[in-house]
């Protein structure tokens, strides 16, 4: 086993750091490992296994992914762990689990809650004989594996279903509370559950049910991917929409008009919120589910994947006073999870920060948010407008869709607020175009314009299965302007895939950046209106990287792959 010397070595903390947190350790009597863990300078992993070493325990970092694979060494034990009361199994964040001798062990995510042992073992009826230090989301999830067969069904549908098609007239729920707890008995409840409850654990972004002449398909999109889930019988349509359209207080009898809606659920103690749009098609109701779940942690600035010259232009960008920062980039390309971390940076008991959004998707502590309803006339321009009788020190706009909302947040900026909001742009420069058509007069957008964050998701590749390879002069061609960094016979790595994966080779997203601060040649060319490309030279020439060489960069690093790159950049 590793010692806890070594592995404290091997973070390469910086020495003032691990000072400053030892200090702290000490005043609150915590372990170093669970202070640095705490300040946010070492993740999880690096946490367990840390205190693993300090304690002499077993740790596994993959114990979810490994839980009654075959040869895996370890297995659940349903019929006991249902002894022990569901919501104290949560709460403790505990669960036992069974070892390839037979063993019972205790699944803990702290090494304090070896502490429950003799608890437990009492409730189970059998001695646990050791713990094993594991990530909280794997106990989360082998927790709800025991406790929620009923829903987290891997496909079966027919199971569920059976042969019945008349559960519609069942319906009569406005709300899933929890969906391990429902106990209804209407197949079509338990199918959308089952959903459901698979998207939020596969970390779905979105929910595709669509209607085809004789079959219904469910995809799901995952890491910025559709794959396809299940395959319905067509006949079974109606009943599904019908059914969401009841959780989301849909109109279940119009099926002419597109309709949106929102649902609120919560699965083994996991709280999310669904954005539902339905829009019919020449084979019925077709219907796209949005995923935001409100458990997540809002991330910091530092934890967004940024080089650390772009982590420095970010926050020459927060620390400004007044004036107007876009970030510019698709839907779904992680605007909003950049500007949150912004907003946190920002938030102070001296500050008063006001966003109007569509919709608010996480709620920020300390942050006033403002969620816009067009149906009683509170649009973007009418959020604004009141805003700014509010005394804001920074307001967020969550988009500048027209002229009217651009030509406010240009008044804001100039009378001394710092205003944040998004644009959808392919680049950096392109936001500045964009204002120009939107009717914002050049001398003005040069005075308030601070910079312009461009952004894409790119998978990452799977670390349990990500293959290294040694890159030919053609693909080495391909870094561009980031081969000064790529050292001679340094491996890069591709997508191989396996069953942590789902095959697919990558597993989780981060961003590529583009960043373009403001500079005095680009105001120049701002007030004399120059077009996109002329304002991209200069600001390649003033060293700005575009997303294409970021994406290098973290090729290079072995995060992501050549291919997915190129996929995303468009190149």
């Amino acid at each position: 086993m590793k010692t806890l010397t070594s592995l404290l070595e091997r973070l390469n903390l910086d020495p003032e750091v691990l000072e400053a947190c030892a200090r702290n350790a000490e005043a609150l009597g915590l372990p170093l490992e669970r202070a640095l863990y705490e300040a946010e300078r070492i993740n999880e992993n690096q946490y367990l296994e840390t205190a693993a070493a300090r304690h002499a325990m077993p740790c596994e970092l993959r114990l979810a992914a490994l839980m009654d694979k075959e040869g895996s060494g370890w297995a659940t034990d349903a019929e006991r762990v249902c002894k022990v009361p569901l919501p104290w199994l949560r709460k403790q964040k505990v669960v036992p689990v069974r070892d390839k001798d037979g063993k019972l062990a205790l699944a803990i995510c702290h090494p304090s809650g070896w502490l429950l042992a003799q608890e437990l073992g009492m409730l189970l009826g059998e001695r646990l004989e050791y713990p094993v230090l594991a990530r909280e989301d794997d106990i989360t999830d082998i927790i709800n594996r025991i406790f929620g067969e009923s829903t987290r069904s891997e496909g079966s549908v027919s199971d569920v279903l059976g042969d019945s098609v008349n559960a519609i007239d069942e319906f009569n729920e406005d709300a899933v509370e929890d969906l391990l707890e429902d106990s209804s008995e209407a197949p079509f409840i338990r199918l959308v559950n089952m959903i459901l409850a698979q998207a939020v654990r596969a970390g779905a972004s979105d929910i595709h049910i669509e209607p085809y002449r004789d079959v219904s398909r469910v995809r799901f999109r995952l890491d910025g991917v559709l794959y396809e889930r299940h395959t319905l019988n067509k006949a079974h349509h109606a009943a599904v929409v019908s059914r969401i359209k009841v959780m989301a207080k849909l109109n279940i009898a119009e099926k002419r008009l597109p309709q949106d809606g929102r649902i609120a659920i919560s699965l083994g103690g996991r709280q999310a919120g669904l954005r539902v749009s339905t829009l019919p098609t020449s084979f019925g109701e077709r219907v796209v589910l949005r995923l935001l779940e409100k458990s997540e942690r809002v991330l910091s600035l530092t934890e967004l994947g940024l080089s650390r010259e772009d982590l420095q232009l970010m926050h020459s960008l927060v620390g400004i006073t007044h004036g107007i920062v876009l970030v510019t980039g698709p839907t779904g390309s992680g605007k909003t999870t950049t500007l949150y971390a912004v907003l946190q940076e920002l938030t102070a008991p001296d500050k008063n920060i006001l966003t109007i959004e569509d919709p608010v998707e996480y709620e920020l502590e300390g942050v006033g948010q403002i969620q816009v309803n067009p149906k009683i006339g509170l649009t973007f321009a009418d959020g604004l407008r009141s805003i700014v009788r509010q005394d804001p020190d920074v307001i967020l706009i969550g988009e500048i869709r027209d002229a009217e909302t651009a030509a406010i947040a240009v008044q804001s900026a100039l009378t001394g607020h710092l205003v944040f909001s998004t644009l959808h742009t392919n680049d950096a420069p392109g936001a500045v175009t964009r204002l120009f058509d939107m009717g914002v007069e050049p001398f003005l957008l040069s005075s308030v314009l601070r910079g312009v964050v461009a952004q894409r998701l790119v998978r990452m590749l799977c670390p349990h299965c990500r293959e290294p390879y040694l890159p030919d002069e053609q693909e080495l061609e391909k870094l561009g302007g980031a081969r000064s960094a790529y050292r001679s016979g340094q491996p890069l790595y591709r997508a191989k895939g396996c069953p942590d994966c789902l095959d697919t080779g990558y597993r989780g997203r981060m961003a590529i950046y583009e960043i373009m601060p403001v500079s005095d040649a680009l105001k120049r060319l701002i007030v004399d209106k120059a077009d996109a490309n002329v304002l991209g030279a200069c600001a390649l020439s003033e060293a700005m990287r575009n997303l294409r060489h970021d994406g290098m960069l973290k090729v290079i690093a072995g995060l992501t792959s050549l291919t997915e790159v190129a996929r995303v950049t468009n190149e």
